[in-house]
């Protein structure tokens, strides 16, 4: 009973995605809704994986130096690596999440100088912070202030001087005394030169034209007066007049009107004044961010002396009461059931009723985290393309800590930590850019093509793999099948075994001449297909069927007779059918050009017609064309015709340019 409920204050997890980590929360209000759901205003605190690879290294550099100052004993690569999960960056930033969403409660405290790190692994739902994020500047600082010890910030006390001694010091540096307790004026005389000077204040409001505008009446002006600035002039216009009171009367009145004194309440508008009540609803006693989005034109003493003199005023009082009213009114504790429902990412055994995760995955695989291959129960875990699942234990600790017990480079150890993705824990990018020695055993990594270019990048164990073991990789046999699953784990260990035990010579390597590269070009040229070329001189006859065409094409052929497209008794086939004989019809349409993404355009390759091929194209009709390109697997059996080419037909000169809108006459 005690574990499902949930005060303010509390820590808490909170679930926004079956498949993405818990958030983690603190409750600062319970609310509930028109509709008589409970929502949590919450404040938000983020995980390493949560904020930029800049702010991941100002916040590695911290925890160095914390370490460094601390003196914090050593601790492992993997204790190391679950640390950066238990850290956690605590934010000004709230937001409303409902009730519901609520998946248990968790510990959050305050980095000190004497805590040991490695505690905090030794205890469940535990996490740290000593920076505070923020998410619209994106900058961290430190959340305690600094203790300033040392000869910058204290005083050197000096000898007390014996008697007799004179003080040699410059006295103009020195304090100067506003106030003598030892005058000549009794409390009764000073008590009548202060009324004097509250009278004065009062006289003085009522000729200020913005003064009696703020205290339209006479006993809110008389009140104004009657406040500390008053009597602060007053007592320091005894002092500068030597306590002679006549000279005290004539300097609060001077030749030119009375003087007036006001204090931070009296300069601030009613307008300033809200603002004011706004930011400290926001940001509490924070009056650096006061100051920063709410006023920024007022100093930062200004805002100080402010607040002093507000909490003496009727408004602060009623505040105070309204808070106390609304406090008791909300809800101080919900109780959240256990949640009990299947989460969509599980992975269905073999057998029984297919999940939504659950179709797919092949037999066999081991957990990301773990390595394992036996667990009560899988969960799928990043990119659906991947394959990749987790063991019941290691899907809590994702869950929880927002990361892998164990670093592995497909979370992203190798290197520097990312943005967050909305999508998943690792982009494809980054997916393809993964060594095939460091994945899991027994999986075969089958991404999907990429438009963007990427580096396959691999270690120094993996080359020295591929030397000292290519009698089980096998790097010839595994391009030919690329497809086939190579047990990276297993190369690894044996190679692990095998380096101490290998030669300390270095290895020979056989190198390969190469040709020049003007010789490369001179036999590329050679074999390279020659474009023929049409005479410039020769006029070339008009095919009817080619009327559609443009009129700037070079060499057209001549039109062929019916009985070279005939066959004359020759039996052709197409993909195994009887090739229809006659003409192809010239009321075919045309195809229209497709024109293709250069995104999506494949690897250029280049293929040359010869003049063979060309004939049989022409032997064949447009309806045999379109079954052939339908099934290209089969074989096209074709013999080429004997083409009888009748002469070329010169045509006479046109006697208008090349360039008129007239149309053109053919004559047949």
């Amino acid at each position: 009973m005690a574990a499902n409920m949930y005060r303010v204050g509390d820590y808490v997890y909170f679930e926004n995605s079956s498949s993405n980590p818990y958030l983690v929360r603190r409750i600062e209000e319970l609310n509930k809704t028109a509709n008589g759901n409970v929502e949590a205003k919450v404040v938000c605190l983020f995980r390493r994986r949560d904020i930029s690879s800049s702010l991941n290294s100002l916040a590695d550099s911290n925890a160095r130096e914390f370490e460094e100052e601390s003196k914090q004993p050593g601790v492992s690569e993997q204790q190391r690596h679950q640390l950066k999960h238990r850290e956690l960056f605590l934010s000004r930033q709230f937001e409303s999440l409902p009730a519901t969403h609520i998946r248990g409660k968790c510990s959050v405290t305050l980095l000190n100088e004497t805590d040991i790190l490695s505690q905090y692994l030794e205890k469940e739902d535990c996490f740290f912070y000593s920076l505070v994020f923020d998410p619209v500047q994106k900058t961290l600082l430190a959340d305690q202030g600094e203790i300033r010890v040392g000869c910058k910030y204290q005083a050197e006390i000096p000898d007390r001087l014996a008697e007799g001694e004179s003080d040699n010091r410059n006295q103009q540096k020195m304090e100067m005394k506003v106030w003598d307790p030892d005058n000549p004026l009794t409390d009764r005389q000073i008590d009548q030169f202060l009324v004097v000077a509250r009278a004065v204040g009062t006289f003085a409001r009522a000729l200020d034209c913005s003064s009696s505008i703020r205290q339209p009446s006479l006993h809110m002006s008389a009140a104004a007066a009657s406040r500390d600035i008053t009597l602060f002039h007053a007592m320091d216009t005894l002092q500068r007049n030597g306590y002679d009171l006549a000279k005290a009367m004539s300097t609060l009145v001077p030749q030119g009107g009375p003087v007036l004194c006001r204090d931070e309440m009296e300069e601030w508008s009613a307008s300033e004044a809200m603002l004011f009540e706004e930011a400290l609803e926001k940001y509490g006693k924070d009056f650096n961010d006061i100051r920063q989005d709410f006023l920024p034109w007022k100093s930062l003493a200004s805002i100080v002396q402010f607040y002093y003199m507000w909490k003496t005023t009727d408004r602060y009082i009623q505040q105070k009461r309204l808070k106390a009213a609304e406090a008791d009114s909300k809800l101080k504790q919900v109780y959240i059931p256990t949640y009990t429902k299947p989460n969509p990412n599980q992975i269905i055994s073999v057998g029984s009723k297919p999940g939504m995760n659950g179709a797919g995955f092949q037999k066999g695989l081991t957990c990301e985290s773990c390595h394992t291959t036996q667990s009560a129960q899988w969960y799928a875990w990043g990119p659906p393309n991947m394959q990749c699942r987790l063991c019941a234990s290691c899907w809590i600790y994702w869950k929880k800590y927002g990361g892998l017990k164990t670093p592995t480079q497909l979370e992203g150890a190798a290197r520097a930590t990312t943005e967050p993705h909305s999508r998943g824990h690792l982009s494809r990018p980054e997916a393809q850019s993964l060594s095939p020695y460091t994945t899991s055993a027994n999986r075969a990594k089958l991404l999907a093509k990429n438009r963007q270019t990427f580096l396959l990048q691999t270690t120094k164990l993996t080359r020295l793999a591929r030397r000292m073991c290519r009698d089980l990789l096998q790097p010839r046999r595994a391009a030919r099948r690329p497809y086939a699953p190579i047990n990276a784990n297993a190369i690894k260990a044996e190679c692990s075994i095998r380096l101490p035990k290998a030669a300390k010579t270095p290895l020979k390597i056989h190198p390969l001449v190469r040709l020049p590269l003007a010789t490369i070009v001179k036999d590329l040229v050679a074999q390279a297909p020659l474009k023929p070329k049409t005479p410039r001189g020769t006029k070339t006859p008009i095919n009817r069927n080619q009327l559609t065409q443009s009129r700037a094409l070079g060499g057209i052929m001549v039109k062929r007779a019916y009985e070279t497209m005939a066959g004359a008794g020759v039996p052709f086939s197409a993909n195994g059918r009887p090739l229809a004989s006659g003409i192809r019809s010239s009321s075919q349409p045309a195809a229209k050009r497709q024109k293709l993404n250069p995104a999506d355009a494949p690897n250029p390759v280049v293929f040359v017609a010869t003049k063979d091929t060309r004939a049989l194209r022409k032997a064949l009709t447009h309806l045999e064309m379109r079954r052939a390109a339908r099934r290209p697997n089969l074989p096209l059996k074709v013999k080429p015709p004997l083409i009888a080419v009748r002469p070329p037909v010169s045509l006479p000169a046109p006697s208008h340019p090349a360039s008129t809108n007239e149309p053109i006459v053919l004559e047949d």
